[in-house]
């Protein structure tokens, strides 16, 4: 038996056990100094793919330090959207850092490829088209995910008509639902590897695949020799 191996970009996520039944009201008021630092690095976000798409187009690599700038912009976006306006499972006030915080609630890795296709960095954009047209009904609209830049409306979306189900249960309850988090998790997994696909980080084709809950799906089994 040999197993199948999960996709190169993996989120784990860990709701809060006591969240507060309100606060969810006014984080938004609280990210506004990260939406402001986002926006300029969403534009360098963009600038460093088109100069990682000539990089691949002529050596085969995405140059590593390109490559850790903007899995770290993909990793910040993540964080404060969790905290203020998809999922809103933690309490926790997102980190001002590129880098990865194991002790944050919410975590994003990609693993870096040593090798990319020199042909496919030229036909991904048509690829990606059914997969975005999935990421379009979980978010504002596919080419918001597309283009990165634009920011998620907060509560826009099935994610965030989700993420505003759960919050008003945590209002009246106490509790987040667990079953709720875990739907929301898988949505936000499917989002991030479209865009790490669109955006050259890998050659891995997302999977058309719910990965339910907080904890980044076990290698599937597999048959082999």
């Amino acid at each position: 038996m040999l197993s199948t191996p999960s996709y190169p970009l993996r989120v784990q996520a860990t709701p809060d056990p006591r969240l507060t039944r309100w606060m969810w009201l006014v984080k938004w008021i609280f990210a506004i100094p990260h939406y402001v630092v986002l926006f300029f690095l969403q534009v360098g976000f963009l600038l460093v793919s088109v100069g990682a798409f000539f990089c691949i187009l002529v050596r085969g690599r995405y140059p590593q330090p390109l490559f850790d700038f903007s899995v770290g912009v993909i990793r910040w976006h993540t964080r404060v959207h969790y905290y203020c306006s998809m999922v809103l499972a933690t309490d926790r006030y997102p980190p001002f850092t590129l880098r990865d915080v194991p002790e944050y609630p919410v975590r994003v890795d990609v693993v870096y490829p040593q090798r990319l296709s020199r042909w496919l960095v030229l036909v991904k954009w048509l690829l990606v088209v059914p997969q975005l047209l999935v990421v379009g009904m979980l978010v504002t609209s596919g080419w918001s995910a597309y283009r990165y830049v634009e920011e998620y409306s907060p509560f826009s979306g099935l994610i965030g008509l989700l993420s505003l189900v759960a919050v008003v249960i945590l209002a009246c309850t106490g509790r987040y639902p667990q079953g709720l988090f875990d739907l929301l998790m898988g949505l936000v997994r499917w989002t991030l590897r479209v865009l790490a696909y669109a955006f050259l980080l890998t050659d891995v084709y997302p999977p058309f695949r719910l990965d339910l809950g907080g904890p980044e799906p076990a290698p599937a089994p597999a048959t082999g020799a």
